[in-house]
C-alpha cells in the first residue's frame, strides 16, 4: 500500500478515540515505506573497509553483488567508480534531508555549494525548480574500517512551492537541539531534534520554502536512542490528520503492549501522548511526522511533481539548462583527505563548525 493510499485510512483511525496507539505495523525493506508529506526514506548502513590512496575501498571483500538490497550485510559502491557514492544527478520538486550518523559525505551542487559533513550533521537541500548534486562517501581512514550510516529522507513540496529557488542548508551536530529524557528509574533516552519541536525543545529554522516551515504542518524528524528498558513519551499533536511513523532500526520498542522489533515501523496515533519502552538491549528509532500535503504526486526518477506533464517538462528543462550547470571537472568530486568539516555556500560564505581548517 502506498503512502497516499494509507493516508485516508490512517486519518480516520487517528480520529477514532477508541483505537490503540498503533494504527498499522510496517516491515522495513528498501526504501522504507512513507506517508505524505514524505516521499521516500532510506537507511544506508555500509561496513566499508579501510580506504586506499584515492579514498576508495582498499579491498573488494564484503562488497555486495550488484543489485543487492542496501540493507543486506556488507557495503556497496552505489554509482561510484573509485569512491563510493552518488555522482552528479538532478532533482526537482522536493527536498532531500540527509542525516549522517557515522561516516563522511562530500557534497557538491549546481548552486555552487560544496561541503564535507558527517558524524551527526544534517544537510537539507531544497531542490525547487531544479538542482544537480553529488554525494560521495570518501573512505578517509587507511588503517581502520570506514563504517558509514545515514538516513536520506525525501520531503515533498506543495504545488505552489515546487518551482521555488533551490537552497542549501547545513545543520551541524554542534548546533542540533537535543535533550536527554530520564524515566523514574533514571534510564535515559537521547532525543535529537532535526525538525519540529519536541516538547520545549525547539528545532533550528527549516528552509523558508519547506513544508517544515509551515507551523500547521506539524512536521517533525526526531531520532531516539534509548538505554535498555527506558521509558519516554511522544507528545500529542494538535492536527487530527497529522501522521506519525516510528521506524525502529536497532533493538526493539514496546508500545501499547505490542513489540516493534527492528527492522520494523509503526504508524502511531498522534492526538494523545504515547508511552514507549525500549527492549532489554535498548533501541534506536527515527520518527517522521507531518500533516499530509494532500496533493497528487507524480514521480519520474529524480523528479517529484503533481502530474505527468510536469515530469516531462522537468526532463526537458534539465536537458536544456542542466539546472545551472556544473563547475567541477568531474561528476564525482571529493575533497582532500585532510579537509575538515566545512560548507561553502553559493554566496561565498564558508562555515567551519570545528574552527577554520
Amino acid at each position: 500500500m502506498t503512502g497516499s493510499e494509507r493516508e485516508g485510512t490512517e486519518s480516520s483511525a487517528v480520529r477514532d478515540a477508541e483505537s490503540g496507539p498503533i494504527l498499522e505495523m510496517l516491515p522495513l525493506g528498501f526504501p522504507w515505506p512513507t506517508v505524505d508529506p514524505f516521499i521516500a526514506a532510506v537507511h544506508h548502513l555500509d561496513h566499508f573497509p579501510a580506504g586506499n590512496a584515492e579514498m576508495g575501498p582498499a579491498t573488494t571483500e564484503g562488497r555486495r553483488p550488484e543489485g543487492a538490497g542496501f540493507s543486506t550485510p556488507g557495503w556497496g559502491m552505489y554509482h561510484g567508480s573509485v569512491v563510493p557514492g552518488f555522482p552528479r544527478h538532478p532533482h526537482r520538486g522536493f527536498e532531500t534531508v540527509t542525516f549522517v550518523r557515522r561516516g563522511t559525505i562530500d557534497h557538491s551542487d549546481s548552486l555552487g555549494a560544496t561541503a564535507r559533513y558527517g558524524g551527526g550533521d544534517v544537510q537539507w537541500l531544497t531542490a525547487g525548480h531544479g538542482v544537480q548534486h553529488a554525494e560521495m562517501f570518501p573512505l578517509l581512514h587507511e588503517d581502520a574500517p570506514n563504517t558509514t550510516e545515514l538516513f536520506q529522507i525525501w520531503l515533498n513540496l506543495p504545488s505552489q512551492r515546487k518551482l521555488v529557488e533551490p537552497s542549501f542548508t547545513m545543520l551541524w551536530r554542534e548546533e542540533l537541539p537535543r535533550t536527554v529524557v530520564k524515566d523514574d528509574e533514571g534510564r535515559a533516552t537521547e532525543v535529537i531534534v532535526v525538525a519540529g519541536a519536541f516538547g520545549e525543545v525547539q528545532p533550528l529554522p527549516a528552509p523558508p520554502d519547506s513544508w517544515a516551515s509551515t507551523p500547521e504542518a506539524e512536521l517533525a524528524i526526531w531520532q531516539f536512542v534509548a538505554e535498555p528498558a527506558a521509558r519516554w513519551t511522544l507528545p500529542p499533536t494538535t492536527g487530527h490528520d497529522t501522521v506519525r511513523t516510528l521506524y525502529v532500526f536497532e533493538g526493539a520498542l514496546e508500545i501499547g503492549g505490542a513489540v516493534v522489533e527492528a527492522p520494523a515501523a509503526a504508524v502511531l496515533r498522534s492526538d494523545r501522548p504515547v508511552e514507549v519502552t525500549s527492549g532489554a538491549g535498548g533501541a534506536a528509532a527515527l520518527v517522521l511526522q507531518g500533516r499530509p500535503i494532500g496533493e497528487p504526486v507524480a514521480m519520474g526518477g529524480p523528479f517529484v511533481m503533481n502530474d505527468r506533464s510536469e515530469i516531462e517538462q522537468a526532463y526537458r528543462d534539465y536537458q536544456r539548462t542542466g539546472f545551472g550547470g556544473w563547475r567541477w571537472d568531474v561528476a564525482d568530486p571529493v575533497h582532500p583527505r585532510a579537509s575538515r568539516r566545512f560548507a561553502e555556500h553559493p554566496d561565498g560564505r564558508t562555515e567551519y563548525p570545528e574552527g577554520r581548517a
